[in-house]
């Protein structure tokens, strides 16, 4: 592979001027993105792009084709503008990593640009030059099936990684040869769909939403991301592609924002079923007025738009600005200058480079949940002869996870053909599916795979959900294990066999009715390419796992939505108020029973908490320290503590986690809320000091004064190993 150098404009393009050629027509087509047919392309099709009323297409990815319809846009349209192109590259082109969610279990940013680096270099080498991620939805409601695409519940951690996956994407420079422009989705709120059911309801106070769901699109921003695409849903009654106050207030006039904002899919004439407009073309005119600069897939843009400019109901002066917009990013991605794509330049699908860092990503992302009595990481002249079992133990596709469009599966290595290749002949495999899939509700598999437990030192389960049970469209109302699996690992546990679960999954599943028939849970979400080599390493104690919770896992469905960084409500359970159901007596008066927020019949804390993950090595937090308790605005304190492993046998890694509470706000404040977070390496036996610097501007909220302050008075601080630490002190912020 050689690699050429960025491409050097031969003249500025100054984009009024461009505007200023240009009919409306064209002006129009740059605002259209539409779905490509496929070849041979149909000559209405070609003739869109030859007279520049197509600025953008998608789903292709033949370098060849790509390089010819970009051609024909530079060559033969009469001003020369280049296409944008644009794929969902969520996790991973050809080689896919981890989903979103458990990339976000690795809490390691810079892993997770590594592998956002590598998507987009092997996306380009097709001619992609843009995609539509990241999608950094906070997301607390584990039924939605999108909340595989995010990076979990909290707002500084998706924050994190919304910079690090703009980064990865869009390089140093976005118009290098190898990356891609970035979407930071969905503008916003879309995460809060009431019920966890795609494209439905959201209502979301302004000072959540300020507080909560619009933080990560700053975070995009300031990282530099090219684009933006609307939410499906509403906003305090308007739905997001036509609301004025989220596009033009907050994202143009607040934040200063200049790149691209892209509907999402026919979104705009949806604004008509929302029934917020009576026809397509009211709904194009209320998405123009929005500043919604691409009309995905739908046409109302390229139908209405020049009669209601003629109508005056849209001036021809909103329209420059949103053409200005388009071709200001496609300036940006340096497609004037050099918009074809010569594959040579790229690696190689497969190439050891991303199968390496894939596992790498893998092992990083997985959360040990339980070990009891230390069953992992096994020992091989223990376990002579293994059972593998489950219906997830070997499928190239599931492990790949939702939202993989162009994923290779002759390029996974299931756990099945890990164990095997890593074992050899030293160990008998004994492998059954025992489901035939994860939904499957007969028993009839049952009896091979218990036979192959009982004749086996120990019993690896792979169970969880199919990859097409979770994404877009993919919301489950009863999150536990679907099917007959529940029954399945029962059967499994009264061989008496020791089991290990594997959990290959998409969300949060609720697993109190199963978590005791396992001695061991490894939760491995949806891995990607090399689930397996990762899985091994950790199963054998070759790689040690620090994946951590970025998402509650509660205990049951009615418990949601569960988040850390709650409320704490004007009667917050104790312990010695929450009450069970069979504890409450028959006749008791009313006001005996606890009278504060919880439920009768699930224990009101989660399953696992936030920032929970369990290692081989054991960790030990000791003496935190502030170096002052008194603050005033615009200064800063540091946070110490000291960390040991006190295991005498295992190195592993921690991240350690700063929770801070504002003790008293003008607004009810959450309980806690993530600061920072630091990954730490020890030596068995070996100690560090980690010191976090907290600033007064990381303690700011919007207020009840609707502006972003620091208000002054008392905080609280936490240091741990997920969000249920203990051990903190206290300091105060001066006015």
């Amino acid at each position: 592979m050689t690699q050429a150098p960025t491409p050097v404009p031969k003249e500025p393009i100054v984009i009024g001027e461009i505007i200023a050629r240009m009919t409306r027509s064209e002006k129009l087509g740059q605002l259209c993105i539409v779905d490509t047919p496929p070849a041979p392309f149909p000559d209405e099709f070609v003739e869109s792009i030859r007279t520049g009323r197509i600025g953008a297409i998608m789903n292709l990815v033949e370098p060849d084709q790509v390089n010819e319809l970009q051609r024909i846009a530079m060559e033969e349209s009469r001003l020369g503008i280049p296409l944008l192109v644009a794929r969902d590259v969520i996790h991973g082109f050809k080689t896919i990593f981890p989903i979103p969610l458990a990339q976000a279990a690795s809490w390691d940013p810079d892993l997770v640009r590594e592998c956002t680096r590598v998507a987009a270099h092997e996306a380009a080498s097709t001619g992609v030059n843009w995609t539509f991620a990241p999608m950094i939805d906070i997301s607390r409601d584990p039924r939605w099936g999108r909340i595989a695409e995010s990076f979990g519940e909290d707002v500084h951690l998706t924050g994190v990684f919304a910079r690090a996956t703009v980064k990865g994407l869009q390089g140093e420079n976005p118009a290098a040869f190898d990356t891609i422009a970035a979407c930071a989705k969905h503008f916003a709120g879309y995460g809060a769909s009431e019920s966890g059911r795609d494209y439905n309801t959201t209502n979301i106070p302004e000072n959540e939403l300020r507080n909560v769901y619009l933080p990560p699109f700053r975070d995009a921003i300031e990282a530099n991301v090219l684009s933006l695409m609307s939410s499906f849903g509403d906003l305090d009654g308007i739905p997001a592609t036509a609301n004025d106050h989220l596009m033009n207030t907050i994202l143009r006039k607040e934040w200063g924002f200049e790149g691209v904002v892209v509907s999402d899919w026919e979104a705009v004439p949806q604004l008509g079923v929302h029934g917020l407009t009576a026809d397509d073309k009211e709904s194009a005119e209320q998405a123009l007025r929005a500043g919604i600069d691409i009309e995905m897939a739908s046409m109302t843009y390229a139908r209405y738009a020049s009669e209601l400019i003629d109508e005056g109901r849209i001036s021809e002066v909103q329209l420059d600005a949103l053409v200005a917009n388009v071709l200001r990013m496609k300036q940006r991605l340096g497609l004037f200058d050099k918009a074809q794509t010569d594959p040579a330049q790229f690696r190689t699908p497969g190439h050891s480079k991303h199968l390496d860092l894939a596992k790498r990503a893998a092992v990083r992302s997985m959360v040990l949940l339980k070990n009891e009595n230390g069953r992992l990481p096994l020992r091989r002249e223990n376990n002579r002869s293994i059972a593998v079992l489950g219906p997830l133990a070997d499928e190239p596709n599931d492990q790949l996870g939702t939202w993989v469009f162009d994923g290779d599966p002759s390029l996974s290595v299931t756990p099945l053909q890990a164990l095997r290749a890593r074992l050899g002949e030293a160990c008998e495999i004994r492998h059954a599916r025992g489901l035939n899939t994860t939904r499957h509700r007969a028993q009839d598999g049952f009896a091979e795979a218990v036979d192959a437990a009982k004749s086996s030192d120990v019993a690896l389960v792979f169970l969880g959900e199919e990859a097409i049970l979770s994404g877009e469209a993919h919301c489950r109302a009863d999150i536990g294990l679907p099917g007959n699996q529940a029954e399945f690992l029962r059967a499994v546990h009264e061989t008496g066999t020791p089991v290990v679960l594997v959990l290959m999954t998409g969300r949060p599943l609720t697993l109190g009715d199963v978590i005791d028939y396992a001695d061991a849970i490894l939760l491995a979400w949806h891995p990607g390419t090399m689930a397996g080599p990762a899985i091994v390493d950790l199963l054998f104690g070759n790689e040690n796992p620090s994946g951590k919770l970025p998402v509650t896992f509660p205990r049951a469905v009615g418990q949601i939505p569960l988040y850390y960084a709650h409320k704490i409500t004007g009667r917050p359970p104790t312990p010695e108020t929450v009450v069970r159901m069979e504890d409450v007596e028959k006749g008791l008066p009313q006001h005996a029973v606890g009278n504060t927020s919880f439920h009768l019949d699930v224990d009101p804390s989660p399953l696992f908490p936030f920032g929970y993950g369990l290692s081989y090595a054991q960790f030990e937090f000791k003496d935190p320290v502030l170096d002052t308790v008194e603050i005033s605005t615009g200064d800063s304190l540091s946070i110490s503590v000291t960390v040991t492993n006190t295991s005498d046998r295992y190195a592993g890694e921690e991240v350690v986690q700063l929770y801070v509470r504002d003790m008293v706000g003008s607004l009810t404040r959450p309980v806690r809320e993530l600061k920072g977070f630091q990954r730490v390496h020890l030596d068995p036996g070996a100690s560090a000091r980690v010191t976090f610097r907290l600033t007064t501007d990381e303690l700011a909220f919007y207020t009840r004064r609707k502006t972003i302050e620091t208000e002054p008075g008392r905080f609280r601080v936490w240091v741990g190993a997920d969000s249920t630490a203990q051990m903190g002190a206290e300091f105060i912020l001066l006015p």
